[in-house]
């Protein structure tokens, strides 16, 4: 197979989708498939690599350090001349032309869906009334420009699931995966406090103020704790006034996986509270470092955590700051224990040969004239002058 993988909203803070990408792209070059990874960048540039060849289209910024390609005509320029049997896109806006490219020129294509849009537009925005009947306008074409949707959580599925089955496109449930060899537990130095981490963007579709929020209620009980965030984004300020007199340290950005792991395992808890989160890498890398996760009683993150190896609460600073001190009495060893083995449900390989799966399924056989597609039960525009980018075959 021949894969191309699409992602067009890249910034410095989006390490998920990157981790993702990356992890994906590997599984699939040791399968034996040839791999494409197409992304922004400040400008036109083509390398290759061990994990296949990547193409930069020049983007412009859209805020934040983000960027954007808006001009989708390029992207197809770039996959007629590389000929991908399938391709994987994880935006749902301004690449949808290339998902009407691919049903025209008899490629699969396969959605990744790694956000549900209501849900992030009302966190960001802080409005429950977000436009749902455009969402729903939106969703309903995508589920006809695509073969497969792919969700990574219960909660994801719920967006399209209804408006798919209407179109007989199928959605399949991929949960992503964890590298269990770099996130892994530490050996912890002594501490007389109730020790909390957060790691993820800080923007308000993340949750972070709730995060913080929390950690503030246990200082205003008297509980002694200590808060470590890790991570960069446009409301740090923001979170600095919510922390206030409380002992929550802002550290920015770790750039090192293996350090972040041996940040998070000097934690007791671990808070991934974004009730809108539709999957939790971070829930994932804090549980394979032997750290159980407190998180919101809703969202894909919920799916992640079970009774041992963390707990739930609704999303609000009480009701998880009860839930954190449970967690913390529970001994030591059985909790930190118990999270690992949470985290070791979920290996890369399994979420890469699931993935495999569904290119294969969308694939068009030289002898058919559509693609055949999984079934939905399955867990695992023209411009007027073009500057086409050259890739060597």
């Amino acid at each position: 197979m021949r894969i191309a993988q699409l992602a067009n909203f890249v910034g410095p803070a989006s390490g998920g989708m990157r981790t993702a990408l990356r992890a994906l792209g590997s599984g699939y070059v040791d399968a034996g498939c040839r791999r494409l990874l197409v992304v922004p960048g400040p400008e036109d540039a083509r390398t290759s690599t061990p994990l296949g060849d990547v193409v930069q289209l020049r983007a412009p910024r859209v805020g934040g350090g983000y960027r954007l390609i808006v001009e989708p005509w390029r992207v197809t320029d770039v996959l007629e001349q590389w000929e991908p049997t399938s391709i994987e896109l994880s935006d749902k806006l301004t690449l949808l032309p290339v998902a009407r490219w691919a049903r025209r020129t008899g490629v699969g294509s396969v959605l990744l869906s790694h956000e549900r849009l209501g849900d992030m537009l009302a966190l960001r925005t802080g409005l429950d009334a977000t436009s749902q009947v455009s969402i729903g306008l939106l969703n309903r074409l995508l589920v006809r420009s695509v073969d497969t949707v792919v969700v990574t959580s219960d909660y994801a599925r719920h967006e399209f699931q209804q408006v798919a089955d209407a179109a007989g496109c199928p959605v399949v449930r991929v949960p992503l995966g964890v590298d269990l060899d770099t996130f892994r537990p530490h050996v912890r130095g002594p501490a007389d406090v109730l020790r909390l981490v957060h790691a993820g963007r800080l923007s308000r579709e993340k949750s972070p103020h709730l995060a913080v929020a929390t950690a503030v209620e246990l200082h205003r009980r008297g509980t002694p704790v200590r808060m470590d965030v890790y991570g960069v984004g446009p409301h740090r300020d923001e979170l600095k006034a919510v922390a206030g007199d409380a002992p929550i340290r802002f550290h920015g950005y770790v750039d090192s996986p293996a350090r972040l792991s041996r940040a998070l395992a000097q934690a007791d808890v671990a808070l991934s509270v974004c009730p809108g989160e539709t999957f939790g890498l971070a829930v994932l890398e804090a549980l394979a470092s032997g750290t159980p996760v407190v998180t919101a009683d809703r969202g894909g993150a919920r799916e992640l955590v079970d009774e041992t190896s963390g707990a739930w609460a609704a999303p609000e600073p009480g009701a998880l700051a009860d839930a954190v001190l449970e967690v913390a009495a529970r001994p030591t060893a059985c909790r930190r224990a118990a999270a690992r083995a949470r985290a070791e449900r979920y290996p890369w390989s399994a979420t890469v040969e699931s993935m495999l799966e569904v290119h294969s399924s969308v694939v068009i056989p030289a002898n058919r004239s559509r693609a055949r597609r999984v079934t939905s039960s399955s867990t695992a525009a023209p411009a007027t002058t073009r500057e086409p980018i050259t890739i060597a075959r």
